[in-house]
C-alpha cells in the first residue's frame, strides 16, 4: 500500500497540478493519504505523521507492506525521528514577529539564537520566523527542543530506504516537460476554481508549486507562455532544494540511486526481493 508523504498531493483541490496518482496508478495498487484533505485546511508535519502512523498501524494489521513515497524531507523525517514537543505559541508573539520585516527578525534571532542565526538564508522568512518566536515564547531554541523529539516509529518498524537522485539535466528536463504537461490536462482550470474561493494566501495549498504563475496569468499580468516558463523554473528550483536536502540530510547509510529512473536497472532496484 502506498502512503502520500508530500505535502501539495494531501489536497484535492490539485490533482492535476500536485502530480497526484492517475487512475492506472490507483489500480495497480492501494494508495492512501492523497487527496484527503481540502485546501482550507493547513497540515502541519505533525498533523501528517498522526495520519501517516495510523494509516501504517492498519496496513500493517492486514499483513501488508506500507511504502512512503513523496519529496517533503520535513514529513518523512518528522514521521521516522518524532516531533519536538514545542509548546503552543504565544500568539501575540507570532503576530509581532510575523508582522515585522525579514531583516529584522534576522537580527534579532543573531541575539537570541545565533546558530539558527547563521545557519538560516537571512532571506527566509519563513524558517527566520519559526525559529524567532520559538525561542521567544518558550525561552529555548527551536534545535534545542528538536533534541527532545518524540513520538518517532523509526525504532518499531523495518525501513528499507532508497532515495533517488537521477542526473540533474535528466531530473530537470522532467520537471520542464510535466509542467508543460499539466497545463494542457487541466491546471489552469484547478487554480481557477481555487482562487474563487478567496483562501488565506498563506495556506499551504495556497503556496503549491504553479498557483502563483497561473494565477498571474489569470489575471492578466504574464502571457501563457511566460506562465508556463515561470512554472518551469519554480519546479527546477524547488527540486534543486530536494536533491539537496535528500542529498545530504538522511543518514549516510541510506542508499542513493542516482541513475535515470527510466532503465531497467532502476526497475529492478525497485522491485520487491524474492
Amino acid at each position: 500500500v502506498i502512503i502520500n508523504a508530500d505535502s501539495a498531493q494531501l489536497y484535492r483541490d490539485l490533482p492535476i497540478l500536485s502530480a497526484a496518482p492517475s487512475t492506472a496508478d490507483l489500480s495497480r495498487a492501494e494508495h492512501r493519504l492523497y487527496g484527503v484533505l481540502d485546501g482550507a485546511e493547513p497540515c502541519s508535519a505533525a498533523d501528517w505523521a498522526e495520519l501517516a502512523r495510523s494509516a501504517i498501524e492498519e496496513i500493517h494489521g492486514y499483513d501488508k507492506m506500507a511504502i512512503l513515497v513523496g519529496g517533503t524531507g520535513f514529513y518523512l523525517r518528522s514521521l521516522i525521528n518524532g516531533i519536538a514537543p514545542i509548546p503552543a505559541i504565544n500568539a501575540g508573539v507570532r503576530a509581532q514577529v510575523r508582522a515585522a520585516p525579514v531583516g529584522a527578525n534576522h537580527a534579532r534571532l543573531a541575539e537570541l539564537d545565533p546558530d539558527a542565526a547563521a545557519r538560516l538564508n537571512p532571506a527566509d522568512s519563513l524558517r527566520i520566523a519559526r525559529a524567532l518566536e520559538v525561542v521567544l515564547s518558550t525561552g529555548r531554541t527551536l534545535a534545542d527542543w528538536q533534541r527532545r523529539r518524540e513520538g518517532g516509529i523509526g525504532g518499531d518498524v523495518a525501513l528499507r530506504p532508497i532515495i533517488l537522485l537521477p542526473p540533474r539535466d535528466w531530473l530537470y528536463a522532467r520537471c520542464d516537460e510535466r509542467f508543460a504537461a499539466m497545463m494542457d490536462q487541466g491546471a489552469i482550470e484547478e487554480v481557477r476554481a481555487l482562487l474563487a474561493r478567496q483562501l488565506d494566501p498563506k495556506l499551504p495549498v495556497m503556496r503549491a508549486i504553479g498557483v502563483r504563475e497561473i494565477a498571474a496569468y489569470l489575471n492578466g499580468a504574464i502571457d501563457r507562455d511566460e506562465a508556463i516558463a515561470r512554472g518551469q523554473q519554480a519546479t527546477r528550483n524547488y527540486a534543486k532544494r530536494q536533491y539537496t536536502w535528500f542529498a545530504h540530510q538522511p543518514p549516510a547509510e541510506w542508499p542513493r540511486f542516482t541513475a535515470p529512473l527510466d532503465i531497467p536497472a532502476a526497475l529492478e532496484l525497485l522491485a520487491p526481493s524474492a
